[in-house]
């Protein structure tokens, strides 16, 4: 997973594609694809899992200086503008969940799968986050060299996320989910052997 993002960070230059971003916000860093109008990789802590701040009237917004996606990316098909490092999961104040509305931490995500299972095992982060004092997230994200599906707007549609839980430096998770209607399924089903584990 690590080796092929640093394949693609180091050929996208050679074959004349921009390179990827590195922005570092205030509560995430993301890897950010102006060519696919996607993230490519988005790092968070858990920072405010007994927080019920409101969401209300909120929506993705574009970033200064980075070319995303946009609304009309996520027109008349199946794709929720799914959090990557999800609101909840900074829900303190406001403005803290207003900065996890941003295109740069938003991808093209299957309603299935974004209402489904991986809602559910961002709650489960939430309640790591109860009883231990660190929780550190990373989401990569993939795309289907083979078969590449874009929508309307022109954003690459992800083929799928792997996501890295690690609590305290000690205890990590590693599940795969594929971009895909899975509703009705537990998001343990998605667990995958660790590719690095740390003890």
């Amino acid at each position: 997973m690590i080796i092929r993002l640093l394949l693609i960070l180091f050929y996208l230059p050679i074959i004349g594609i921009s390179q990827p971003k590195t922005i570092k916000t205030d509560i995430f860093t993301v890897v950010y694809s102006e060519e696919y109008e996607q993230p490519l990789q988005v790092r968070y802590k858990v920072l405010c899992p007994f927080g019920d701040a409101s969401r209300q009237g909120l929506d993705f917004r574009k970033y200064d200086g980075v070319h995303t996606s946009d609304n009309y990316d996520y027109i008349g098909n199946p794709y929720d503008k799914g959090h990557i490092a999800p609101a909840a999961a900074f829900n303190c104040d406001r403005d803290m969940v207003k900065a996890t509305f941003s295109y740069l931490n938003c991808a093209l995500q299957h309603e299935g799968l974004n209402r489904g299972p991986w809602k559910e095992l961002e709650r489960f982060e939430r309640n790591l986050a109860k009883m231990w004092e660190t929780v550190n997230v990373t989401v990569t994200i993939h795309f289907d060299d083979t078969e590449q599906l874009y929508a309307k707007g022109g954003a690459y549609i992800p083929s799928g996320f792997t996501k890295l839980i690690e609590v305290d430096g000690v205890v990590t998770w590693e599940f795969y989910f594929p971009n895909k209607d899975v509703s009705g399924k537990d998001w343990g089903d998605f667990q995958i052997p660790l590719t690095n584990p740390k003890k």
